[in-house]
């Protein structure tokens, strides 16, 4: 085939490509481990630096607000200088600013430098979405980014795992330094064997495009071609912007960000502020530790679920199901959160619904935008709602402060969660007219 961007969406799936998408769960991972390690450490740093839950709620929004700043201002940055570059880039930087954090002497500096990392932290979670996507096979699609979501819980759950044997034999500051070491390895191992996006070399057309690109097809085990394939897309700002609010996308973006955003500060609150919750009702900071673990490898059992489903129905309705069944999970633990012998196995589903929703919004939103958008519309998503969610820790501080209890503070992201499931059942109706009078497994795909 001289069009490889055919071949792939057409074919079953080759090594090359199970490769790739294998190399992003273990960056996701790596990505998951980065985001929510402070919440681990918190309750170690809190005795250590005699912190109040105000100064704890900030630390705790440092990096969420940094990965905000990323998603929205580095991450369309991809559709300029290319997927891989900017991957590349990102894990240069997160090394830095996981080795600084390790060295941080009070909680200015530590708000500064999680807020650093998580710049890029937040930027380089579009470019591997995307990556994933477009080397997936369309019939595979759906399953595959629901297997590549296992990453961010699974990353979670690691960090889970490990930080408490290193802040047990090293100090609070050697989960940093293990994230920097780990995050250093994976930029050479992206290096080497990470390709580009094969939609960026053909519409984008940068230099060496069709070296690479041939590059690609004979790794593929299909013929180099002299020419690049015709480019699909126009460029520049206006069409890009007319991609992403244009005409119909207006309702998708709309409904998709605020989905997205509902469902984040739920997942937030609920990875930051119950382990220091259980650690506080139980006064056992390693209790709170495998509480976050458990909401982790929930994650892990919700993004399995999400491929499963994926299979046989339309992903974006399945996503509803896990926002709307997360609302649930959230009253439970609500009503339940004192009884320690529920209150755990609960941490499991609310970490299915939660973590599980995270990766489904990641699996479902790249496909909604041409590839000439992709980067900045999925990097937007992810900068909006994490801009909203920034608040989601430091407003449970304040709350808690106030005198709410942890129970009502469930009680409230749940309901962000229903929300969430709403738009989303609204935003797979845009699609309903398209949809209509397809085969049965193309309208799954849709």
């Amino acid at each position: 085939m001289n069009d490889i961007r055919q071949a792939i969406l057409t074919q079953p799936m080759r090594w090359f490509q199970i490769r790739v998408i294998i190399i992003c769960i273990i960056l996701a991972m790596i990505d998951g481990y980065e985001i929510l390690v402070m919440a681990f450490v918190a309750p170690h740093l809190a005795k250590a630096w005699s912190l109040e839950p105000v100064q704890i709620g900030y630390l705790l929004s440092a990096g969420i607000f940094g990965m905000a700043v990323g998603a929205t201002f580095i991450s369309p940055l991809a559709d300029r200088i290319g997927r891989r570059r900017h991957i590349l880039i990102c894990l240069a930087l997160i090394t830095i600013g996981m080795g600084l954090s390790a060295v941080a002497r009070n909680v200015e500096q530590m708000v500064c430098l999680r807020a650093f990392a998580g710049v890029f932290i937040g930027a380089i979670m579009s470019s591997l979405n995307i990556i994933v996507s477009e080397y997936s096979s369309e019939r595979r699609r759906g399953t595959a980014m629901g297997i590549y979501g296992i990453g961010l819980p699974a990353g979670v759950a690691l960090g889970g795992a490990v930080t408490g044997v290193l802040i047990a034999s090293f100090g609070w500051r050697a989960p940093f330094l293990f994230g920097a070491i780990v995050t250093g390895l994976t930029l050479v191992a992206v290096a080497i064997a990470v390709p580009e996006s094969i939609e960026y070399l053909v519409e984008k057309r940068p230099a060496g495009a069709l070296g690479q690109y041939n590059r690609i097809a004979t790794k593929l085990g299909y013929p180099v071609t002299k020419t690049l394939p015709m480019a699909q897309a126009s460029h520049g700002s206006g069409i890009v912007w007319q991609a992403l609010f244009g005409g119909v996308m207006l309702k998708r973006s709309l409904f998709l960000w605020l989905g997205y955003a509902c469902m984040t500060a739920a997942f937030y609150f609920a990875n930051t502020w119950t382990a220091k919750m259980i650690a506080d009702a139980t006064g056992n900071a390693s209790l709170g530790g495998t509480t976050g673990v458990l909401i982790a490898v929930g994650g892990v059992i919700g993004a399995l679920m999400f491929a499963a489903l994926s299979a046989i129905m339309r992903p974006r309705l399945v996503t509803a199901l896990i926002m709307f069944a997360g609302a649930i999970a959230y009253a439970l633990y609500a009503n339940y959160f004192h009884k320690l012998t529920l209150a755990l196995p609960l941490a499991v589903l609310v970490g299915i619904c939660a973590n599980g929703g995270m990766a489904a919004f990641y699996a479902i939103s790249p496909s909604i935008y041409p590839a000439a958008a992709r980067g900045t519309g999925v990097g937007l998503m992810i900068g909006f709602g994490r801009g909203v969610a920034i608040l989601a820790p430091i407003f449970t501080g304040y709350l808690l402060r106030a005198g709410w209890t942890p129970q009502f503070a469930y009680q409230f992201f749940g309901g962000m969660l229903l929300c969430s499931g709403v738009l989303t059942v609204l935003l797979d109706r845009t699609y309903a007219k398209a949809v209509q009078g397809l085969p049965a497994t193309a309208q799954r795909s849709a």
